[in-house]
């Protein structure tokens, strides 16, 4: 049970907001949305800015849900990355890597599982997860992967957007009620 009670999984009201949020969750409301939807406008937002960190963003999904399962990872957001886990493996990561990810500092190193490319952002996400501030060597790497603004702004904002979604999971204590 979260901090606050789930709203009821049936909850109709405001339609406005609450079918937008089925809609995108495939007809259903989860404990996130439960939450959220004790204040109708914030969850209105959030399920707009997080449908487009979701599916208008050109950044490939595996590469999306690997550093959102990393910073579920690294805040203790386990909810996150439950939820996570089977768009990373749709998009193509394998039970190895996402079994890494549990420790995604080592992960981060491990150049067996995850290329150059990946591990750049690994460590991007670690920076900006654990310190906020970049060190340009870090960005650097990045920018070597990915020179084009448009992808460093998507990785950004797509990092930035689930330490939010985190901060909340892990305030509010979300849980999956099915677990």
């Amino acid at each position: 049970m979260s901090r606050i009670p789930y709203q009821p999984i049936d909850l109709a009201e405001p339609r406005d907001i609450v079918d937008p949020i089925r809609k995108r969750r495939g007809g259903s409301l989860l404990e996130l949305d439960r939450v959220l939807l004790h204040a109708p406008p914030f969850a209105r937002g959030w399920n707009a800015h997080l449908g487009a960190v979701r599916t208008e963003l050109e950044l490939p999904a595996r590469l999306r849900e690997l550093v959102i399962i990393g910073v579920g990872a690294l805040n203790g957001a386990h909810y996150e990355v439950k939820q996570h886990a089977p768009f990373f493996k749709a998009g193509g990561g394998t039970e190895a890597q996402f079994e890494a990810l549990a420790d995604y500092e080592t992960a981060a190193r491990n150049e067996i599982l995850f290329d150059a490319r990946e591990r750049a952002l690994m460590q991007l996400t670690i920076e900006m997860t654990r310190r906020v501030k970049v060190p340009d060597s870090v960005f650097e790497e990045v920018r070597r992967h990915f020179p084009d603004s448009r992808s460093l702004m998507e990785i950004v904002g797509i990092i930035a957007s689930y330490n939010m979604v985190a901060r909340v999971i892990v305030a509010m204590e979300i849980y999956d009620e099915h677990a």
